[in-house]
């Protein structure tokens, strides 16, 4: 077996529900990148067929690397619909995290190439657009189509930091992909602080305080939706 001990699929109760109350093109919402000090948030919409896919789905924290990257070219292929919407770090200080991850949800929408009549989000908090929506806490778990945006947005915001590697290699972005790790708190001790790092962050703007360093942003990032 290619892929052993995943957790169990995520049920597609909220998929048939809303399906059977006339909604045809059900948007299920994640995002990634909460918890990093540095890079940006990315979020993913999809729109999965009636009938699913012709592969389980899984929330992306749980599976392995190769299974993530199978799965998300899975999706994209036969998906009704993909969007993805990134939301940089000059963003997530000026708004907060919780605030850049909700636009980046919104972008990730607009970004589809088909308009939703439903969206099924994963956490708490709704948004502030006029569709129908339902949030569903761990919804990752729950719900099919979020499962595959969480795979998505996951895998997006991975390469992103992968390429990131390439400009900063000192802070080993394509291992902890921008995650407070030892490793990282080391890196940003020796190396100080670099545009990507989110300066509002604890772990980051202490150093800034020590240094009185400014920084500056990397551009391309801020507030634009990505296909």
């Amino acid at each position: 077996m290619l892929f052993p001990n995943l957790p169990t699929q995520p049920k597609d109760f909220f998929e048939k529900l809303y399906h059977g109350r006339g909604y045809h093109r059900i948007a299920g919402l994640d995002e990634v990148g909460r918890g990093p000090l540095a890079g940006p948030v990315v979020a993913a919409a999809v729109i999965l067929p009636p009938e699913g896919i012709g592969h389980k789905l899984f929330d992306s924290k749980q599976i392995p690397s190769k299974k993530r990257e199978f799965l998300c070219e899975a999706v994209f292929s036969e998906a009704l619909g993909v969007g993805i919407g990134v939301l940089g770090q000059e963003e997530i200080d000026r708004v907060n995290i919780l605030q850049a991850s909700l636009e980046a949800m919104a972008l990730a929408i607009r970004s589809l190439p088909v308009a939703p009549d439903f969206l099924l989000i994963d956490g708490p908090h709704g948004l502030a657009i006029p569709i129908p929506q339902k949030a569903i806490p761990k919804g990752d778990r729950l719900s099919d189509s979020i499962a595959a945006a969480s795979i998505v947005a996951k895998v997006t915001r991975d390469r992103l930091m992968v390429e990131y590697h390439e400009k900063y290699p000192q802070y080993n972005f394509a291992r902890h992909k921008g995650y407070g790790t030892e490793e990282h708190r080391a890196a940003i001790e020796k190396f100080g602080v670099c545009e990507l790092h989110r300066k509002s962050f604890r772990g980051v703007k202490e150093y800034l305080e020590e240094t009185g360093s400014k920084g500056s942003w990397i551009q391309g990032f801020k507030g634009k939706a990505a296909k």
